[in-house]
């Protein structure tokens, strides 16, 4: 459904380390790879061993298999090429699906996991620039309900045929959370984790100091921050329309789809960013508040605990949620 991206300012030379310092046994690692349809990189700064990243490796490898609506061997893609018929999944995979149908119930459906037969119509990649058929788009959109999802146990299955989950604004806030807890199982204190833009940081920073975590200026080029966040323990997560788009005639066409029109969603924001302790919360919200709009997710993450947002609007103002306190 979307592509997110942050721009990590790097206020601290261990961010800078690429696993080729070693400390006796054990050293510094990074692993990156191509993963979940963009770049993804696992950080270590801790003195760590290196078959702990391999695990890191296994794990991302494993969930791309799992979710990925790019890759056709997924059990995503499996469900939607099934055509109704049931298909029984793991219990990450179903337990996953339920939080997407949980996300689409609390946002009245401005949020839908079953985007999918919209989002494979708009093409944000080739360069070709194509808006998708008016009635293509009516077609597509009639099959967009997540009350068609159906789960039993670890069974899955779309009451209609042509429907397709789309998890892409849950997947990388799911796996960043699984990572985490695979590391500090294995004792690791400090790591920085980047899935695409998705950031979860754990810890402080070796010498304990916050990341700093810059997010991107809309349209500027990239790397170009309009502010940032320091965090520790936390993960940050932003929806843009700046990301992935195309303009025709004067218009501009990004990917954040509305499941309610089934075109770009039109609204005063141009990002949202969200801040909290999981990846998977951060992921999901930072694409609800976008859809639902600057006011109505301003009140809705003003009633949340331990959950902030930094709000960029069109006049390319900056605007906190009513409890984020920067350091």
């Amino acid at each position: 459904m979307k592509s997110k991206r942050l721009i990590v300012l790097l206020a601290s030379a261990a961010l800078l380390l690429s696993g080729c310092s070693s400390l006796s046994k054990k050293k510094e690692l990074t692993y990156t790879d191509t993963l979940f349809d963009t770049v993804i990189s696992v950080q270590i700064l801790d003195p760590a061993e290196e078959s702990i990243l391999n695990g890191c490796k296994k794990l991302c490898q494993k969930y791309d298999l799992m979710f990925s609506s790019y890759n056709e061997e997924s059990e995503i893609s499996k469900i939607n090429s099934a055509g109704g018929a049931p298909v029984e999944v793991s219990p990450e995979t179903a337990a996953l699906i339920k939080k997407g149908i949980y996300y689409s119930e609390l946002s009245g459906g401005a949020f839908d996991i079953t985007i999918g037969p919209v989002s494979k119509l708009w093409d944000f990649k080739s360069g070709e620039h194509i808006i998708p058929d008016a009635g293509a788009i009516a077609e597509a959109l009639s099959h967009v309900n997540y009350e068609n999802i159906m789960i039993s146990d670890n069974v899955v299955t779309l009451a209609d045929p042509a429907a397709a989950i789309d998890l892409g604004a849950l997947a990388k806030g799911y796996v960043a959370d699984r990572i985490r807890d695979y590391l500090e199982k294995q004792g690791v204190k400090h790591a920085f984790i980047n899935l695409g833009g998705n950031i979860l940081a754990m810890g402080t920073k070796p010498d304990g100091s916050d990341y700093n975590v810059g997010i991107q200026a809309p349209f500027k080029d990239t790397g170009e921050p309009i502010t940032s966040v320091k965090v520790a323990d936390k993960s940050v997560v932003t929806s843009g329309t700046y990301q992935r788009y195309f303009e025709v005639d004067g218009n501009l066409y990004h990917h954040i789809l509305d499941p309610r029109t089934g075109y770009p969603c039109e609204n005063t924001l141009t990002s949202v960013t969200i801040i909290t302790n999981s990846s998977l919360t951060a992921d999901a919200f930072s694409t609800t508040c976008f859809l639902l709009g600057y006011d109505e997710s301003m009140k809705m993450i003003s009633q949340m605990e331990n959950v902030d947002a930094v709000f960029i609007t069109n006049d390319n103002k900056i605007h906190y949620s009513a409890n984020f306190q920067q350091k």
